[in-house]
């Protein structure tokens, strides 16, 4: 077998603070010393370079000597104690609150997943596919986001179905909790998210027949899309600076654990957690 060298381009105090993770975890549940193929920080080297480029996972594993059940485990591993470092909804939203935070950005994201063949009713009577996105036209998974002003994601959702709305999903996940906060820190939304409630500014739909919006409706528009656009931003630290992201091949059911991991690294990174 030919291995060849690639550089991994991530800060080591990333690396770092997921070795320090891993040795946590392995103290809680009594690993033995020297009874695992890798060490912490060969380990966390592995799972984060696996959410960097997303390489296939065994040809990864075997450049580090892991068997292919091994490499699936050890990136298991890797997703479980960097997801449950993400803040829950509550914590983020006291800490933009207590940091003077003046508005925050919801969003929605279907994640491109591998197709599923679990099923569902349509509204209509009719029998499809559960995890395909008519708004994708493609099959995923539907997480939601807040953001700060400046785009940093401060918390993503677990995943709903593709087939799932952006605003059906957001009652789920996070509407009960953000409700208390909007009147000292509003939301931001798309048109995706009209009929959210007091506190979620989304854009003004012109009505039927009606040709133009007033100057003032227009210019209010103007300004919510240029707030409210840096929401991309988030979505883009997170899948385009973790490729894991960008397709996920794994059980749909997943994503969200996969893109809370992506979070972490991204606040770590930020500097948003120590």
């Amino acid at each position: 077998m030919i291995t060849y060298r690639v550089r991994l381009d991530v800060p080591g105090e990333l690396v770092l603070f997921v070795s320090r993770l891993l040795a946590r975890h392995r103290r809680e549940i009594g690993t033995r010393k020297n009874t695992r193929s890798l060490g912490c920080y060969r380990q966390a080297l592995f799972v984060v370079a696996w959410y960097r480029d997303k390489p296939d996972i065994p040809r990864l594993g075997a450049g580090f000597g892991l068997s292919q059940a091994t490499s699936y485990r050890y990136v298991a591993e890797g997703t479980k104690i960097l997801s449950a470092e993400a803040p829950g909804l509550e914590e983020a939203l006291e800490r933009a609150v207590a940091e003077g935070t003046p508005y925050v950005i919801l969003d929605g994201k279907i994640v491109s997943a591998d197709r599923c063949h679990e099923k569902t009713v349509s509204r209509k009577g009719r029998e499809i596919d559960l995890w395909y996105s008519g708004k994708k036209k493609d099959f995923g998974g539907n997480i939601q986001g807040l953001f700060y002003p400046g785009g940093l994601p401060m918390w993503i959702s677990d995943v709903l179905p593709g087939n799932v709305h952006d605003l059906a999903a957001a009652r789920e996940n996070v509407l009960a909790v953000l409700r208390p906060f909007l009147d000292a820190m509003p939301a931001l939304a798309d048109s995706g998210y009209e009929g959210a409630g007091h506190g979620v500014h989304v854009p003004v739909k012109k009505p039927a027949g009606v040709k133009e919006l007033d100057v003032n409706t227009r210019t209010r528009n103007a300004l919510l899309s240029s707030a409210r656009c840096l929401g991309e931003r988030g979505f883009a630290l997170l899948s385009q600076r973790w490729q894991t992201l960008q397709n996920v091949t794994a059980s749909p059911g997943k994503i969200g654990l996969i893109a809370r991991a992506a979070l972490v690294l991204v606040l770590f990174e930020h500097k948003m957690l120590t």
